[in-house]
């Protein structure tokens, strides 16, 4: 079986904290990349990440901490990359040492934004990272419910099995269950989109809609996802697995969901930039919602519930007014 050798972790988030618990479990040697210095001081005297997943402590001696990525991309031979989409081409030009020959698996659920490609076409069209050498992880997966040992199921994509499997082994424990797939750019696309879903799903929670609609909405949800997979990958899969179904309903309905609690606010009547002030984090499907709109201009795929999202954040439709043309658009 392949051999993923030395893992290292690239990002300080809460997803991020929850992958290097995963992961140190098994390996008790990693690496983890912090852009900032004085948060590796921190987390050195604290024994935890200062700013995310406070109750999940580590055992110094089994983590390298450093904040050169070209030291951790030397050093190590699978690279987590868990950054916010909208930070990793600023991340990457930093990038003295290649990555052809590393397994590079990203867990970040975006899209680059003016590339309007998902990370593994990034990673493979700018840094010639070959297909192979591309996995992804996907499912439904709150970070805080990871922290707290709550049962999650995950699901590795790569186009070489035997990596996705060998990888997957290093995530597996009795509390995280793992599949893998080949449906490396589904679950990707696949991701984004349940953010963008969940935003309009947070929307309607604000302007007050109820549990009957909010399943509608999803059920078109899944429609409109399985629509745009069906064109940009044409493979065959199951839109009811839990790396899609599963994702979008744990990333739709729970607390634990920034882009639902940001859809929330704007509903309320928060102005985008209000939004995101209060919540001092990063909703992707933010960012997503324009990139998937850009993308979907060439594919034509009909994608109303996209486009809705996109002129309530972006052309600054009112809530209330495009929900409801939204609304009467399902059935």
């Amino acid at each position: 079986m392949f051999d993923v050798g030395k893992i290292a972790i690239i990002g300080s988030g809460s997803w991020a904290t929850a992958i290097a618990k995963i992961v140190i479990e098994h390996t008790h040697d990693i690496g983890w990349y912090f852009r900032k210095e004085d948060k590796i001081e921190e987390f050195k005297r604290k024994g935890h990440n200062p700013a995310y997943l406070t109750s999940v402590h580590f055992n110094l001696n089994e983590i390298f901490f450093s904040s050169d990525i070209n030291e951790i991309v030397e050093e190590y031979d699978t690279l987590v990359f868990v950054t916010p989409s909208p930070y990793l081409k600023d991340l990457l030009k930093k990038l003295k040492k290649g990555l052809h020959s590393k397994l590079i698996v990203t867990a970040i659920k975006g899209i680059v934004p003016d590339e309007d490609l998902v990370c593994s076409e990034y990673f493979h069209k700018a840094y010639n990272v070959p297909y192979e050498n591309l996995a992804v992880i996907g499912g439904p997966s709150h970070a805080e419910e990871v922290a707290m040992e709550r049962l999650t199921y995950l699901t590795i994509g790569c186009s070489d099995v035997d990596k996705a499997r060998s990888f997957s082994e290093k995530l597996a424990s009795n509390y995280v269950k793992t599949k893998t797939s080949q449906d490396v750019i589904g679950i990707e696309y696949a991701s984004v989109l349940k953010n963008v879903y969940a935003i309009a799903a947070g929307m309607c929670y604000g302007l007050k809609y109820g549990d009957n609609f909010q399943a509608v909405l999803m059920s078109n949800a899944m429609q409109e996802m399985n629509r745009f997979l069906n064109t940009i990958n044409p493979i065959e899969r199951a839109i009811i697995d839990s790396v899609y179904l599963g994702d979008q309903l744990v990333t739709g309905y729970s607390k634990f969901s920034r882009n639902h609690t940001f859809g929330a606010m704007i509903g309320k009547g928060y102005s985008v930039k209000a939004a995101q002030i209060e919540m001092e984090m990063v909703a992707e499907g933010y960012f997503g919602t324009k990139c998937m709109k850009e993308i979907n201009r060439r594919l034509h795929v009909n994608m109303p519930i996209l486009d809705a999202v996109y002129n309530i954040l972006y052309e600054r439709i009112n809530p209330q007014t495009e929900i409801k043309l939204l609304t009467d658009s399902f059935r």
